[in-house]
This record gives structure tokens, C-alpha cells and sequence, in this order.
């Protein structure tokens, strides 16, 4: 199936690509501190359409990864490809452009306590589009109801929930209509209900935008819901132990590490009821 086209902020249709195609390639990469190796020989590839989930114990790098799969932080060794561009011996200027094609939902939220939501989500728009303010107010109304927010464009972060201010951070990252949204513990902080809407709503941005979503978590409820893909981070072994469906991961991988962390350590028959 074809990915949706989407239309730019500034008008123009992304680049047309298959739902399947490589969208993020990772080779070889090795993270590390100094002489202190944290994962080593991580090799997978992010398809586009993809629910992908990074997955793992306490202290294994995910989140270090998500910082690595955007730049933050450099990796010792391999390599990170978006679609056929090379990410990592890009010059600044390519991976700021390769970059305008992607959104970021911080645990917290990261919206400023002094802007109002639309004022948020405005930034972006006003940084790097043509618009004018009429036009960028309308798009911020626009992301802030695509995200189950119509009529809070005026309303401070003070004044609505933390589920509510996950919500809006998603609205200001999907400002510049990005190809791929990364998740950092969406789950972070919210109660069940919270999280459950949150789910549902990177499927139905899935689904009706095309996107290519991954997101680092380690709620089992979430990842069972919404994910078609994963790799599992082994925090003993330092590198990725598996890969795939997690679901299929958790009812025949041999691997007794993914098997306790996807069940939580439950017996078999306990462990089917969460998926």
C-alpha cells in the first residue's frame, strides 16, 4: 500500500515513498562514554508506516538511542541512514534540512509555560515557513484539533492536564507535517485512560497521515497496542537480542531475557492475557 501524500507547510507534497520502504537504517552502531561501551553492534532498519518500538530494561540506552537516531549524541562507530541519505557524515546543514522532516514528543512535553498552546506550536511555523501569522494561527488550530485539542489554542499549560500537554507537545511536533514522529516514554506520568487515548492516537496518525513512528518505552500495554515492529536492548549482552512483532516475540522467542521482560516475568498462560 502507497504511503498518503502529504502536503508541507508551505504547500508542497513530501516526496511520495511506499509504506515498506527502508526509512531509517541503522548499521554497526556502537554508544559509548568514553572507554565505557553501552550498546554495541545495533543493526536494524525503521520501515516506513512503521509502529517501531525500542524496547528494553532500566538502563539499557534506549532513550540514548532515539538521541543518537537524531543527532544529539554522535555514535562511536557505524552509521545512521534516512531513506538513502547518510545521517551520520552529513554536514550540519544536510541533517538540519534531513531533520525538517521529523517531530520529537519529549517525556515532558516540552511546551513553554509562557506561551499559550497555539503560541507553541507557532514557533516552528514561524521559524522555518513563509506564512503569514493569520495562516500560522490557522494551522496551530488545525494540529491542536488533529490531536483532540479544538478550542484550547488560548489555554496555558498550567491549565490543562499532563495527558492534555502530552497532546499539545504532539501538535507542535507535528507542525511542519514531519515524515517520522519520535516518542520518548509517551507514557511518562499519565494514568491508564491517558495512555490508552494516546495509543489510539499514534494509530490513527498511522493511519491517516502515514507516518513513520517510533518510540521508546517499556509499558507492555502500549507496546502490545500499537507496535508492528521492535528491537529488544539487552542490557547484560549489550546489544540487541531480538527483533520484530512484539507480540511474536513474546509468545516464541528463544531468548529468555525478552521473554521475561515481555511477560514481566508471569507464566505463559498468565503472560497471553495482556496482548
Amino acid at each position: 500500500m502507497s504511503t498518503p501524500a502529504t502536503t508541507g507547510p508551505n504547500g508542497g507534497p513530501h516526496t511520495a515513498a511506499k509504506a515498506g520502504d527502508a526509512h531509517i537504517t541503522v548499521r554497526d552502531l556502537t554508544m559509548a562514554f568514553g572507554s565505557f561501551v553501552l550498546m554495541h553492534d545495533l543493526n536494524f532498519v525503521v520501515r516506513r508506516a512503521d509502529v517501531f518500538i525500542i524496547m528494553g530494561g532500566s538502563g539499557c540506552g534506549k532513550s540514548t538511542l532515539l538521541r543518537h537516531l537524531i543527532g544529539l549524541i554522535e555514535p562511536a562507530k557505524g552509521e545512521i541512514l534516512y531513506g538513502k541519505e547518510n545521517f551520520t557524515t552529513a554536514s550540519p546543514e544536510e541533517r538540519e534540512r534531513i531533520l525538517r522532516r521529523v517531530g520529537i514528543l519529549y517525556q515532558s512535553g516540552a511546551l513553554f509555560s509562557s506561551m499559550t498552546l497555539a503560541e507553541n506550536i507557532a514557533l516552528p511555523l514561524g521559524e522555518f515557513t513563509a506564512l503569514s501569522a493569520a495562516e500560522i494561527r490557522e494551522v496551530a488550530a488545525l494540529k491542536l484539533a488533529l490531536v483532540g485539542l479544538k478550542g484550547f489554542e488560548d489555554f496555558y499549560p498550567s491549565q490543562i492536564s499532563g495527558g492534555m500537554q502530552k497532546r499539545a507537545g504532539l501538535a507542535r511536533a507535528m507542525a511542519l507535517d514531519p515524515e517520522i514522529l519520535f516518542f520518548d516514554e509517551p507514557s511518562a506520568g499519565l494514568d491508564p485512560i491517558s495512555s490508552r487515548l494516546l495509543d489510539e492516537l499514534i494509530l490513527e496518525l498511522r493511519d491517516s497521515l502515514g507516518s513513520t513512528i517510533v518510540v521508546v518505552t517499556h509499558e507492555l500495554a502500549s507496546i502490545f497496542t500499537i507496535a508492528n515492529n521492535s528491537i529488544f536492548l539487552d542490557v547484560d549482552a549489550r546489544t540487541m537480542t531480538a527483533s520484530g512483532d512484539p507480540k511474536v516475540l513474546r509468545d516464541h522467542s528463544d531468548n529468555p531475557n525478552v521473554r521475561r521482560f515481555l511477560t514481566r516475568g508471569a507464566e505463559d498462560g498468565e503472560a497471553r492475557t495482556h496482548g
